[in-house]
């Protein structure tokens, strides 16, 4: 039953690329751009068993692919981390890891510690080679879509790295000593952002976990006085190099989403928790947006009826924004049954035409 709902069409597969760049350029497309983050083990099994050989990515016509990276040397290898562990996402947790014991002894340390003599800075050259063979390697492994460029440990996302939550937190209670903490954090990040600028990816990725799902963990005038001005630097380099610059984040970042824009960003990747109908109202016509009011606890728990609700409270608003790409917010995790993935995907490519 499923073999005759779903069905692949080539020709729309060879205009993804061009329908996600138009997309993120806000240009005109005969259909919403599509993108997903995470598909599932078992999706993708029965994928194959039903299609073959067939690009998964073709055949569900995504024009986008999330993609980062922090270089070539990870941070582990050269200085002091955390492992807070891993919770179970994947199929039957196999990337459940027990937490580690934070490497460092005090809150003292945390707030002496400079990332950049920690972790030190690659050969600006050598890094720029390195990050333009990625892209172009990974490209070509991605005909169809559009490849992005990025960095993932972005000033906040670089402490929780290398502190973890817990001493994170403490430090974030001096705010003067901190802000020079995150300060280290941001001039690591810098060096990447100009090497990535010098590459010929098109779309740039800033991720950052700067927020919980609640919202704000540090006072807000915390972070538009330490945090958002070095994005607007940090965001320059890489729009001045030519590319679009999209901002992904983790949590609810409702109460940042305007000092977000202000600081350059060119479009907002988001989950359920950050305010949907705020961002395509302030911002629907002049910015990329990345999400939908499809939730994958509603994937997991609920029924056609109630996908098929959120997908057209989604495209409702969709078709007013010349720069959205329709996604599943929070990932499509294993637990999510094949069924409901599939309604999901069959139903949103019978409505995603444009009027």
């Amino acid at each position: 039953m499923l073999r005759g709902r779903i069905r692949f069409f080539p020709a729309q597969a060879r205009m993804s690329y061009r329908i996600g760049i138009d997309t993120i350029h806000l240009r005109p497309t005969p259909r919403l751009a599509h993108t997903e983050y995470c598909t599932s083990d078992p999706l993708k099994r029965h994928f194959r068993r039903v299609f073959g050989d067939v690009r998964f990515e073709d055949a569900f016509e995504m024009d986008f692919i999330w993609h980062t990276d922090d270089g070539p040397v990870p941070w582990s290898q050269r200085g002091r981390t955390t492992d807070m562990g891993h919770a179970a996402f994947l199929e039957a947790g196999t990337d459940m890891r027990p937490p580690k014991p934070c490497p460092f002894a005090d809150i003292d340390e945390v707030l002496a510690f400079d990332a950049v003599a920690e972790y030190g800075l690659p050969d600006f050259d050598d890094l720029v080679a390195w990050y333009e063979n990625l892209y172009r390697t990974r490209q070509a492994q991605f005909p169809e879509q559009v490849l992005t460029g990025g960095y993932y440990k972005t000033i906040v996302s670089g402490a929780i790295e290398a502190f973890g939550w817990d001493m994170l937190l403490q430090a974030a209670g001096y705010r003067q000593e901190f802000e020079r903490v995150l300060d280290s954090f941001f001039r690591l990040s810098m060096h990447h952002f100009r090497a990535w600028a010098k590459t010929s990816a098109p779309v740039f990725i800033c991720h950052d976990d700067f927020v919980w799902t609640s919202g704000p963990f540090m006072a807000p005038d915390f972070y538009r006085s330490a945090i958002f001005p070095r994005y607007a630097e940090l965001f320059a380099v890489i729009r001045k190099a030519g590319k679009k610059l999209l901002f992904c984040s983790d949590g609810c970042f409702t109460a940042f989403i305007d000092d977000v824009a202000a600081a350059g960003a060119d479009g907002f990747i988001f989950e359920p928790l950050t305010s949907f109908d705020y961002i395509v109202r302030r911002y629907g016509q002049t910015h990329v947006i990345v999400s939908s009011l499809v939730d994958c606890r509603t994937l997991t728990f609920g029924t056609p009826a109630d996908i098929r609700r959120e997908i057209d409270a989604t495209i409702e608003r969709a078709f007013q924004c010349p720069g959205f790409i329709f996604a599943v917010g929070n990932h499509i995790p294993s637990n999510v049954p094949v069924e409901n993935v599939m309604f999901y995907f069959d139903y949103l490519r019978k409505h995603w035409t444009r009027p």
